[in-house]
């Protein structure tokens, strides 16, 4: 049997009906405070698009916090470079949009470069 997936007691379909009061009381406090200020105007902006139900949403408003309006929504975000895909998805609740769009690559480093150190200037340089 498939273990029914849960945040914080409730499920997907309980989550997307719950308003916003009882929302603000399951997350945390930094998140909880942000939202109590409300929204800036670019994340007023993405909000209308969300509930519009386009398809092709992209935004570079990373600081936004995922509301339950948003689950099963699929949203572009910026990360410096390009639009990443993300499905919202119901862990993602409460956290920022930028945590899952990263703006950094792992570093893979290779040999050194010719005339990086004292012992390039012995290999070949074909």
């Amino acid at each position: 049997m498939a273990k029914e997936l849960l945040w914080h007691g409730k499920t997907e379909e309980e989550v997307k009906e719950m308003d916003m009061k009882e929302f603000l009381g399951l997350v945390p406090s930094r998140q909880r405070r942000s939202l109590k200020r409300g929204l800036s105007e670019q994340q007023k902006k993405l909000m209308a698009n969300i509930e519009v139900g386009g398809s092709n949403i992209k935004t570079h408003c990373r600081n936004m916090i995922i509301v339950p309006k948003m689950l099963g929504k699929t949203i572009k975000i910026y990360n410096g470079k390009e639009f990443m895909m993300l499905s919202i998805t119901l862990e993602m609740l409460g956290h920022y949009l930028g945590e899952f769009s990263h703006t950094r690559k792992t570093v893979s480093h290779s040999s050194a470069g010719v005339g990086a150190t004292r012992s390039s200037k012995a290999i070949s340089a074909r």
